[in-house]
């Protein structure tokens, strides 16, 4: 059996040689089909070829020549397949009328003079395509196998089970990407491979979208407009049967750039009306493929519109463009698919009361940093045109852009999407994905779980991620790759790396440790490359060494430069070999980047050639620069004093306890996991979970529903309860650690939660009321440092045992880490290490 890279697929290939042979079959395709089903079976055919060196012939007729035959279709079109209906050989009621829906299933002795046949049925073109693909995943072809080199496994024959019927359609009706920021890395290598971002490009990703079960693009715009740049990528969108949309500012199918190289005068609907009416209708006339069109307006360049701007005056925009859709299609503007994105300053106009028809899509939107910004209330009344988000694992802005290497780990990203879904958001999922690689994993959890977020919940996160590994590179090393995969970008979730500098990190000790943490992990990930098999390789280093190598190369160049500037303040003689350390780590970072540029012939040239050090603001720099370092003549160092190590006072904690319980310690106070509570409180139909591996240092814990009312806290509320036991007493402090979750409800208070000591009365705090346009002031240290910490004030009369109690008010609250402060704590970015009594 082979393992799949989606939690719960059902197997097909056996090994079972009675079983349908696929090497002794032809492939039918009614010729009134599609392009998309053709093209399908072509790639169907390609793969199989892939992996048993035989080439299938692709027939349009079935007839008694034919022993087995593997026939892909849709309802509509295959005159096979209503054959087979006709004739009670299948039941294809199960997809009839479902959107992008398909069915698998052997027969045998479906017709006259056909041994067997292997049906892959679709409700629709994309349906029949993902049937097609969904095989060959099953059978050794990763999407990946062309964007990341992931090698095809050989075999002489793939062997599909009988008796086997799957049924599948996806739970999000659009699911797509963003190519954006693409400067300099994917538009230098999109010029050197294929003359730029034309059809011969979009083949490529469209391609690699279906595999993964994508329908949806929003394509590269910087500088760039898919329409006008090459004729033939529309037609290649048609081939693939992929949706085409525009970016949140690009309204009715015209790129940006278009509006510059036409130059049309001011973006400014109020002093220049005519010309961008003709403009837009010049658009919608160009675009007769399968779209869903941006509708609204920002400013010029993706700027907010000017503040005196008028909600009427948006209203009216909407209406007129609306009227040209019509205009155009020959139909009422609700028969063509719609958004409007709620971006940055445009979620305010709709907060202040503009509204858009029923029928559009209300797009919502994250704050760039992947924490969601508003979503449906609960209860609130169906959209016709429902809702959408659009997330972001790439941005380019403040704080900082944060273009490099993948940041995104998958539990975050489940915990949000698992959010929008929960409130109903289920008609558009987009993900700006920057240059595609190297956000090779993350892109493909957010398409597989845009397909179905009921499959996959938040335990499943572990096994999705040693699946997916297998699927690159086999079953062997597939747990230890999935724990480097979650790691790495754990850790650089914990501040992205285009943030680093020498004093991220307050303490030297703490700086040390994660450095070690990122030397274990790439000890490993250089360990796994010394075992796996040579074609391996390329695909290990994109995926995972790379990654790992480059980011563990950066944080031990900044403790270096952080070493460097404290053996300089001291006189230490230390200082002068810190420096050379801080230049050598700089150079490797060239050339770790060499590396993959040199991959496979030269094939990923450019494409990391994205700035990461020497940032001033939150723009990239033109060039990377060294940090600064010093050095000291020698005649004037001395050298380094060991300190004197100190005894360290801690509480004590009495014997034959169970459970977790805590200590107070003299540097990091009394310091909590969230998930390894005393006891958990369920209460009100609300239950505790665990998100696992969740958060900057551990894991998180929050409640579902997700969607359950506020509650008030007190007596047999929800809570969770610390046993903690201390040496002193009086006055303290407690820092909540929180995700950086948004006020998505948009409530007066925001999120809130409760806390107590012992049997005080709860303080009702709340978690992120503060903010309010999620792009300034106290959201710059949220975004930046990844996490919300708040504090509230506590008195105990005595030392010993004392219960810590966090209360449910709002669910949608994810608590990483508690901490107890009774002065003395030192500082650290991450918290004290946990003061746990197992």
């Amino acid at each position: 059996m082979l393992a799949c890279s989606t939690a719960g697929r059902a197997q097909r290939i056996t090994t079972d040689k009675s079983a349908f042979a696929m090497t002794t079959a032809v492939i039918y395709i009614d010729p009134a089909e599609a392009e998309l089903v053709k093209t399908a079976a072509t790639l169907l055919q390609r793969d199989i070829e892939q992996v048993t060196g035989r080439k299938l012939p692709i027939v349009a007729t079935v007839d008694q020549f034919h022993k087995n035959v593997i026939a892909v279709g849709t309802i509509q079109q295959s005159a096979f397949l209503k054959q087979l209906v006709s004739g009670r050989k299948i039941n294809l009621k199960a997809i009839e009328g479902q959107w992008e829906a398909s069915l698998i299933q052997t027969i045998s002795n479906p017709a006259k003079g056909i041994t067997n046949a292997l049906v892959v049925a679709g409700s629709d073109r994309r349906g029949a395509a993902y049937g097609v693909f969904e095989l060959s995943r099953q059978f050794g072809v990763s999407p990946w196998y062309w964007w990341a080199d992931v090698p095809v496994e050989k075999r002489n024959e793939i062997y599909i089970r009988s008796g086997v019927t799957v049924t599948d359609a996806p739970k999000v009706k659009y699911r797509g990407i963003f190519i954006n920021d693409e400067a300099p890395a994917l538009s230098s290598w999109s010029r050197e491979k294929f003359g730029g971002f034309n059809h011969k490009f979009y083949e490529k990703v469209f391609e690699l979208i279906l595999r993964l079960k994508g329908n949806y693009i929003w394509p590269a715009m910087w500088g760039n407009a898919f329409y006008a740049d090459d004729s033939l990528n529309i037609k290649a969108a048609d081939a693939y049967g992929i949706v085409i949309g525009t970016s949140h500012h690009e309204p009715l199918m015209r790129a940006h750039d278009e509006w510059r190289r036409a130059g049309g005068g001011p973006w400014n609907y109020e002093t220049n009306p005519e010309k961008l009416r003709q403009f837009w209708r010049d658009g919608m006339k160009r675009a007769s493929n399968e779209k869903i069109v941006s509708i609204g307006m920002r400013g010029d360049g993706d700027a907010p519109m000017s503040r005196e701007t008028a909600t009427a005056l948006l209203e009216r925009i909407v209406a007129d463009q609306r009227g040209i859709i019509s205009e155009v299609t020959g139909k009422p503007a609700a028969e063509t698919p719609q958004l409007w994105a709620l971006y940055k300053e445009v979620q305010d106009y709709y907060d202040k009361g503009m509204r858009v028809p029923d029928d559009v899509t209300l797009l919502l939107c994250d704050d760039n940093w992947g924490n969601l910004r508003k979503l449906p209330r609960p209860g609130e009344k169906p959209r016709k045109g429902g809702y959408g988000i659009y997330y972001h694992f790439d941005y380019v802005g403040g704080p900082r852009n944060y273009k490099w290497l993948n940041t995104n780990p998958l539990p975050r990203i489940w915990e949000q999407m698992n959010l929008a879904y929960q409130h109903n958001v289920k008609d558009i999922w987009i993900v700006n994905v920057g240059d595609i690689k190297p956000m090779e994993f993350p892109i493909s959890f957010f398409l597989d779980f845009a397909w179905n977020p009921e499959k996959i919940d938040a335990d499943d996160l572990t096994r999705y991620s040693e699946q997916w590994a297998a699927a690159q590179f086999g079953q062997q090393y597939a747990a230890d790759i999935a724990t480097m995969l979650a790691r790495y970008a754990k850790y650089n979730a914990r501040r992205k790396p285009e943030l680093l500098d020498a004093n991220t990190y307050p303490g030297l000790e703490e700086w040390k440790t994660v450095v070690t943490e990122w030397n274990m992990l790439l000890e490993k990930a250089e360990a796994i490359n010394k075992a796996l098999p040579t074609h391996y390789k390329d695909a290990y280093f994109q995926l995972v060494l790379h990654p790992v190598k480059a980011c563990a190369n950066l944080n031990e160049m900044y403790y270096y430069v952080a070493l460097n500037k404290n053996a300089y303040a001291h006189k230490w003689q230390e200082a002068n070999a810190y420096a050379d350390r801080v230049k050598a780590l700089y150079k490797n970072d060239s050339l770790i980047t060499q590396q993959y540029h040199q991959l496979n012939n030269g094939k990923w040239n450019h494409l990391m050639s994205q700035t990461h050090i020497g940032y001033t603001y939150w723009q990239q720099p033109e060039r990377q620069k060294m940090p600064a370092v010093s050095y000291l003549p020698a005649d004037s160092a001395v050298a380094k004093k060991e300190g004197v190590f100190q005894a360290v006072r801690r509480a004590k904690i009495p014997a034959g306890l169970t459970g977790n319980r805590f200590y107070q310690d003299e540097k990091r106070g009394v310091s909590i996991e969230a998930d390894h509570y005393t006891k958990a409180i369920n209460a009100n139909g609300i239950s505790w979970k665990i998100l696992p591996d969740h958060g900057r240092t551990g894991s998180a814990i929050t409640v579902f529903p997700v969607t359950a009312g506020e509650q008030t806290p007190g007596e047999n509320a929800p809570r969770l309860q610390y046993d903690v036991y201390t040496y002193s007493e009086g006055a303290f402090s407690i820092y909540a650690y929180f995700s950086p979750t948004l006020n998505f409800p948009g409530s007066e208070n925001g999120l809130q939660y409760a806390i107590s000591v012992d049997d005080e009365r709860p303080q009702l705090i709340s978690l992120n009321k503060e903010d309010k346009t999620s792009d300034r002031g106290i959201w710059n240290k949220w975004a930046a440092e990844n996490i919300i910490i708040k504090f509230s004030k506590h008195t105990i009369t005595s030392p010993g045992k004392h219960t810590v109690k966090f209360w449910l008010v709002n669910p949608g609250v994810v608590l990483q880490k508690l901490v107890l402060d009774f002065g003395g704590l030192e500082p650290t970015y991450l918290g004290p290490s946990e003061t746990l009594e197992n």
